[in-house]
């Protein structure tokens, strides 16, 4: 075994080297995690307003291929240098002793390992989208240097990725409806309306117009069959101002009458009576049950119409969409006279409301999630469960929380009290 090298050969810029060496290697792989861990979109919004650093981030993270090859390669070749280095330093100092060269291994290992790996990716990870800007620079000058050996490198590796087979991805990945509902779920916004339209705007995407209908029994409109004074007491005390214009007798939808049109003809002289109102009342336009609430909501703008009855497979009425009704998906609900009051437990865990309501509606107000898979309305629900229409008061568990028909009548469930169970 030959003699080690005095320790006077060991100067202090050898060290010195050592530690610059491994602040490189640190920079490297902070460089490398700050930069795949940037949020473009805040990026980009950055470099809209002019910002230079977060411009030229963007062009790199473009072409990922050549940024992760020049961030590997000045790693790669800065801890190479610093286990050189850390070796010439052992043996200059404890000659070429096994032990002494697996300990300045292990401790070499452990400061790259800590000081110069997870500590600065960790950092990086934290303060990614701050970072990335100034990182783009010292980045840009290294790619413009080792820009030939990055692309000379990079010849292998895209031949080994063809060979196996992996399609090259560019650009900014397409994301789904659920994606973005996970991201805006998952996130802090400083303005939580702003989060909650966006959440709702997506959920139209699942939505039918059967699903936020008004269900037949609950429209309001005028029944011609009806006495002359019945007519105009429905029309005076109306809340709408769009009116179904039917015929009781046969079951006959006539027309929508504007009360807007109805007060001019009124106003113009014209006397009040039934055949005005079929005379005002324009053509009703009809939708199908499982139309999507988005293609509805373009439909409505195409047709300048505000208004659709809704109908099952056999032409048979089911119920009436608005577009308010589907501006209050987004939005939430209009403040109005005939607005429901907000739905809260009571003391006892309690609530009782009417069984038309419907289900996503109780579960967005209650923070509870009944199933929706076995009807739109807490009477289908319930009947759907049962399969038959319960004689008395019944009681359901859906998981914490039980339903109770307080109140039936001959063809549906009128009323129903939830109760949160205690678990």
């Amino acid at each position: 075994m030959t003699d080690h090298a005095p320790l006077a050969e060991v100067t202090v810029w050898h060290f010195a080297a050592l530690v610059l060496l491994l602040i490189a290697s640190a920079s490297a792989s902070m460089s490398e995690t700050v930069m795949m861990a940037a949020n473009r979109y805040r990026l980009q919004v950055r470099a809209d307003k002019g910002e230079r650093g977060a411009a030229l981030a963007l062009v790199l993270l473009a072409d990922t291929d050549r940024l992760l090859g020049v961030i590997l390669l000045a790693n790669n070749v800065v801890n190479v240098g610093a286990a050189t280095l850390s070796s010439l330093i052992t043996l200059a100092l404890f000659g070429e002793h096994e032990s002494a060269l697996a300990l300045g291994s292990f401790l070499l290992t452990f400061v790259i390992l800590v000081f110069s790996e997870i500590t600065p990716k960790v950092i990086g990870a934290r303060y990614a989208d701050q970072l990335a800007p100034w990182f783009a620079y010292p980045l840009a000058l290294l790619l413009k240097i080792a820009g030939p050996v990055v692309a000379f490198v990079n010849l292998f590796v895209n031949g080994l990725l063809r060979l196996l087979r992996l399609e090259e991805r560019r650009g900014n990945p397409l994301h789904t409806a659920e994606e973005l509902r996970a991201m805006l779920e998952s996130s802090r916004w400083r303005f939580q309306n702003q989060r909650e339209l966006l959440l709702n705007s997506l959920a139209l995407e699942q939505l039918t117009v059967a699903d936020i209908m008004v269900p037949r029994r609950a429209i309001e409109a005028v029944d011609v069959s009806q006495p002359e004074p019945v007519v105009r007491e429905q029309i005076a005390t109306a809340y709408h101002t769009r009116l179904p214009l039917i015929d009781s007798r046969t079951d006959e939808i006539l027309g929508i009458v504007h009360t807007r049109r109805l007060v001019a003809e009124l106003l113009a002289g014209e006397p009040f009576s039934k055949n005005l109102l079929t005379q005002v009342a324009i053509p009703a336009y009809y939708i199908p049950g499982n139309t999507p609430v988005l293609a509805q909501l373009a439909e409505f703008q195409n047709r300048q119409q505000r208004l659709a009855l809704v109908v099952d497979e056999y032409g048979e009425l089911r119920g009436l969409v608005t577009l308010d009704d589907v501006l209050e998906e987004i939005i939430g609900q209009f403040t109005s006279p005939l607005a429901p009051a907000a739905l809260t437990w009571d003391a006892q865990g309690t609530v009782t409301l009417p069984a038309e309501m419907a289900i996503r509606d109780v579960n967005r107000a209650l923070g509870i999630t009944l199933p929706l898979d076995r009807g739109r309305t807490l009477n289908g629900l319930l009947l759907s469960t049962l399969q038959t229409l319960p004689e008395g008061e019944t009681a359901l568990r859906f998981g914490s929380i039980v339903a109770e028909v307080l109140q039936t009548d001959n063809r549906s469930i009128r009323v129903v009290r939830l109760r949160r169970l205690v678990l």
